[in-house]
């Protein structure tokens, strides 16, 4: 399915044959965009085949980093800047997509999250056979090289903008998102984000940061 759509994003006439759905001939595409090709990127966890096949079809890489180190999937980036090169293809963007909280400390967005944080982790843990979470792993997820982007403006900017530089990435995206969260603390999660948290990791990646 990814390959046929890879293929229609380019707009001209598709000629295919596959396992889903009934094969085209020399079939035109309508509507066409008004500038061609639909902006597209393709979600991996730690799979290199994904991510060797994103290469291949010329897509932009978003890694979803959910958990462990985030610095550990720099051979990722690497596999997927080589197999570009492989393709014939030129460089493209790479993003990742990570969970988090901001409040106005690190107190406060550890204290709004955790339970929140606890119950979907648990949920989930109970359909594909993990153990349940512990505090001392939550905190884990949130220290500096965690996946878990949660604490102040500062804190969380300041980790943004090393998992930018040390994955060579030009997209984050915050799952601000957590199960039972209330409402008004996501609110004030993505106003911080956007007005904070945002600016300064524009900042911050200007200068040359360290590397986990």
């Amino acid at each position: 399915k990814l390959e046929l759509f890879a293929t229609l994003r380019h707009e001209k006439p598709v000629t295919w044959t596959g396992q889903m759905r009934a094969s085209l001939n020399d079939q035109q595409v309508y509507p066409r965009t008004e500038h061609a090709a639909i902006p597209t990127w393709v979600g991996v966890g730690g799979n290199p085949e994904s991510v060797v096949r994103a290469a291949r079809l010329g897509l932009p890489l978003m890694m979803a980093i959910i958990g462990g180190e985030s610095h550990r999937f720099r051979p990722l980036v690497d596999l997927y800047l080589r197999s570009l090169a492989q393709y014939g293809h030129d460089p493209l963007p790479i993003g990742v997509h990570s969970p988090g909280h901001i409040a106005a400390t690190d107190e406060q967005a550890l204290e709004e999250l955790w339970p929140h944080w606890q119950a979907i982790y648990n949920r989930i843990g109970s359909e594909r056979g993990w153990p349940a979470v512990t505090h001392r792993d939550f905190l884990a997820a949130a220290s500096p090289t965690g996946a878990l982007y949660v604490g102040s403006p500062e804190t969380v900017a300041k980790k943004i903008a090393t998992t930018a530089t040390t994955l060579s990435l030009s997209r984050f995206d915050l799952k601000y998102s957590s199960a039972t969260l209330p409402h008004d603390k996501m609110l004030e999660s993505i106003h911080l984000y956007g007005t904070q948290v945002a600016p300064m990791v524009r900042e911050l990646i200007k200068a040359p940061q360290p590397v986990a």
